[in-house]
């Protein structure tokens, strides 16, 4: 083989195995906030916002605080840099991506689930209709 050859072989694997650790190290888990804490890595955590310990909003910090309970029942307050997303208090679901630091889940994302007002009943008239008119 020539030299040329085997340099670029060289390299191409080092390519590969540079996005092949870049893959592993940036993948997020899906858990609870048990798992999230045991694990020390990044996860996905889905819960409830928890209304009645409400929630803070720090302008001059851009910081927003809540405490959640994840699927499981486990409840750990969330700290997230950044503006409070629309209509949180309405939210019947919400999805944290973070990581646990000293029993605070840092968050570093936060969805909400809106609340649909085209959720009806689920019953529907002899016509195919939802009940309560709306189609």
């Amino acid at each position: 083989m020539k030299r040329k050859h085997i340099i670029s072989l060289v390299v191409a694997v080092a390519f590969i195995a540079i996005a092949a650790f870049a893959l592993v190290d940036n993948k997020i888990d899906y858990s609870d906030f048990q798992k999230a804490s045991q694990s020390g890595r990044r996860a996905q955590v889905s819960g409830t916002y928890d209304k009645d310990k409400g929630s803070q909003y720090d302008v001059k910090s851009n910081t927003f605080s809540f405490f959640m309970k994840d699927r499981q029942g486990y409840e750990m307050p969330v700290k997230y840099v950044g503006v409070k997303p629309n209509n949180f208090e309405l939210a019947p679901s919400v999805v944290c991506v973070g990581k646990v630091e000293g029993g605070v889940f840092e968050a570093s994302d936060i969805q909400t689930k809106c609340p649909s007002r085209y959720e009806g009943s689920g019953k529907m008239n002899t016509e195919g209709q939802a009940a309560n008119g709306q189609s």
